[in-house]
């Protein structure tokens, strides 16, 4: 079948979040997580990958594989989802993949969009504010693996790409679709590469959303004008209503390996009604050690009351293991411990999970060998929800670390219950 987009999104939680969007719209978003996983009848189709701080090569080939199986599957069009602060370096996979589809489309100026005014992010004459302070100033900065250290996204973006970008202000999305539409054909006939378009508010997104409707131009975006660009064109193909699946029911496990104050506020919540068992990677067990201790911590456990087990730390435990393991090495040590620990407890089965962290998140799928999900439509809690498609469904709920109130993981748990029937 013919089909109006294939979304790349890079990482696993923002995938959900797009996808549970558009299901809440009407629109059947399948998530890939494996570019051979079986695409079933959609107007939009959706792949969560780990592009965003993978090396460049890695993320492109990545990127190459689901452009291939997206194009094989019919989409008429391929758009890159970034997340709302862009988080990357001056050497990361932004600009690259920007490049990338530009390449394969043979068409430029491709447009860029970032920010979500809705969670208080938002872009003005091309600077970054996050919560009202320039992401520069803001716990952005601390980011492990992509600390946010300028605010000038066109100059930022620029280190990672040789072609030109023009900034498509604010003033001129005011100005109307026609106006923004002027001048992108005014940057193409300068030979800008990318046009980065301002998100000052939730107009700009719609401007920007009926302009990249309108172009068949290559979008590489945040959360926003993909949910709005891909409403655009998923309601004029999208097939019979597909209904939404139910909920699994089974003892449930919280896994978290993002840090910061958000997750550690929303742990000391969780703590405070259930079993918690937090994990210091300098351990001299080492990473086979942590794991068999933190499954026998569980196993005995294990039953209708949750539980959860973390690597968070603060920023004295974050910078203490970066200076034994390295920046990235420190990152995926985690990973691969708690993906480990997950697929151990699907082993002894657990069969909700809950995840805080993008890049945990897609450790945990990539541990429990999830090759598809079917998201399930905004929530009281937001978007992340989703049931695993294969013979022995698993819930699952992935959050992006840095959101949602204190009481998340409790209400994330209760949420499970209810729908579950519990």
């Amino acid at each position: 079948m013919q089909r109006a987009l294939g979304i790349v999104a890079d990482d696993f939680t923002g995938a959900l979040m797009v996808a549970g969007y558009l299901e809440s719209a009407g629109i059947h978003c399948p998530v890939l997580f494996r570019p051979e996983a079986k695409i079933p009848p959609a107007a939009v189709v959706m792949a969560g990958t780990r592009t965003r701080t993978v090396p460049v090569a890695e993320a492109l080939a990545e990127l190459g594989r689901f452009t291939d199986a997206f194009l094989r599957a019919g989409c008429r069009r391929i758009a890159y989802k970034a997340c709302a602060t862009f988080d990357s370096t001056e050497d990361g996979n932004i600009g690259p993949a920007a490049d990338y589809l530009a390449d394969r489309a043979g068409m430029r100026p491709v447009l860029m969009s970032a920010g979500f005014p809705r969670f208080g992010t938002t872009v003005h004459q091309g600077y970054m504010f996050y919560r009202g302070r320039l992401v520069s100033e803001s716990i952005k900065r601390f980011d492990p693996l992509t600390p946010m250290s300028d605010p000038d996204l066109v100059r930022f973006l620029g280190r990672q790409t040789p072609h030109r970008i023009a900034l498509l202000n604010h003033a001129t999305l005011r100005s109307g679709a026609d106006a923004a539409l002027a001048a992108i054909e005014a940057f193409a006939d300068e030979g800008v590469g990318h046009v980065f378009l301002d998100t000052t508010d939730d107009g700009d997104v719609e401007t920007a959303a009926e302009v990249a409707a309108a172009m068949n131009r290559v979008v590489v975006a945040s959360d926003p004008l993909i949910i709005a660009y891909a409403t655009r064109l998923g309601h004029a193909m999208q097939p019979d209503p597909v209904p939404s699946p139910q909920q699994v029911d089974g003892p449930t496990a919280v896994i978290a390996g993002s840090v910061g104050p958000v997750v550690l506020a929303q742990l000391a919540a969780f703590s405070a009604n259930h079993p918690l068992l937090t994990l210091d990677l300098l351990d001299p067990a080492g990473e086979e050690g942590l794991v068999s201790a933190a499954l026998d911590w569980a196993s005995r456990r294990l039953g209708a009351a949750p539980l959860a087990i973390s690597t968070a730390t603060g920023p004295e435990g974050v910078a203490a293991v970066q200076a034994a393991f390295g920046r990235v090495e420190a990152a995926r040590r985690a990973e691969r411990i708690l993906g480990a620990i997950a697929r151990g407890l699907r082993d002894r089965g657990v069969r909700r999970f809950i995840v805080a962290g993008g890049e945990t998140s897609g450790a945990v799928v990539d541990a429990l060998g999830i090759a598809a999900v079917r998201a399930l439509p905004e929530g009281p809690l937001g978007t992340g929800f989703c049931i695993s498609c294969g013979p022995t469904p698993l819930s699952l709920y992935l959050k992006p670390g840095k959101l949602g109130a204190d009481d998340i993981l409790l209400s994330a748990v209760e949420a499970m219950n209810q729908w579950s029937g519990r």
